[in-house]
């Protein structure tokens, strides 16, 4: 649990020192490019490039192994399903070009005997589960690498209601309690002689489901304590405030913001100019 808890970079690094702006107009960029890619060879690459980016500003190695981990499943379910079933699919995409087969299963086998796993067909699944992984980690490399206040900021500073970027500060702060929680519970049943690393994983999900219920009335516990103290300071929610922290863009988050629409741009021109990108091309 405590590799996917919700947390900062320990290190400076050149993402720390970006305003939020630059980092969303990055992460819009990145994931913008990979919903238009069908190509799971660039895909592929952009999400190891972001991977290693992640790791570069300080995100730990820890974290995306536990994301890729939780992934893997999912991908095997989708090489599967699109590798056999998704032949008009991909068809579909290749505008009727013939499907290159893996393997095909003996057509005596009931059910699923005569199925055909296509080349193309694990192509497709590669890409949607890259996309899917590059959506995770582009998260992290923005959230984790700033301070929730300069967050706030830097979404007031976008014309941002504050109530909205008051509650999205709010529930990031709230998650690393719930985390906290959660492991607290688990250890008292520690304590009364729960053995978490003996038990099977069936009877682990019958364990975390009791889990459930505590959590969710603490949860509502501190949701109303924190409801309290916002009425207690006559909380309103006006954008016409000071804040501690100040947002300006820098030198490099100007360049980080032109390097991402040309990035964009490129893509575009690539992309439909040239087929770079699209399902069967690269």
């Amino acid at each position: 649990m405590s590799a996917l808890t919700l947390h900062t970079v320990e290190r400076d690094s050149f993402f720390t020192r970006l305003d939020f702006r630059s980092k969303l107009a990055l992460m819009a960029a990145i994931t913008l490019v990979a919903f238009v890619w069908e190509s799971a060879a660039l895909g592929g690459l952009l999400a190891l490039a972001l991977a290693l980016t992640c790791l570069a500003a300080g995100v730990k190695f820890s974290y995306l192994r536990a994301v890729i981990v939780l992934l893997l499943p999912f991908a095997a379910f989708m090489i599967l399903m699109q590798g056999f079933l998704g032949a008009d699919l991909v068809r579909a995409r290749l505008h009727g070009e013939a499907l290159t087969p893996i393997f095909t299963l003996p057509a005596t086998w009931p059910l699923i005997g005569g199925g055909m796993m296509t080349w193309e067909g694990v192509l497709y699944a590669l890409n949607v589960v890259f996309k899917t992984l590059t959506m995770i980690l582009v998260l992290p490399l923005g959230i984790f690498t700033t301070d929730v206040n300069a967050m706030v900021t830097g979404m007031v500073k976008l014309r941002v209601p504050y109530k909205i970027a008051f509650v999205f500060s709010s529930t990031l702060r709230f998650f690393p309690l719930l985390f906290e929680e959660i492991q607290t519970i688990i250890e008292a049943q520690r304590l009364r002689g729960l053995a978490f690393e003996t038990m099977r994983a069936f009877e682990r999900l019958r364990v975390y489901a009791k889990i459930a219920v505590p959590l969710i009335l603490g949860a509502l516990v501190k949701s109303q304590m924190l409801d309290i103290v916002l009425q207690s300071k006559a909380f309103t929610g006006s954008p016409q405030r000071t804040y501690l922290h100040e947002a300006r863009l820098r030198a490099a988050d100007y360049a980080v913001i032109v390097g991402a629409g040309l990035f964009v741009i490129g893509v575009a021109i690539a992309y439909f100019g040239w087929g770079i990108g699209r399902f069967g091309k690269w």
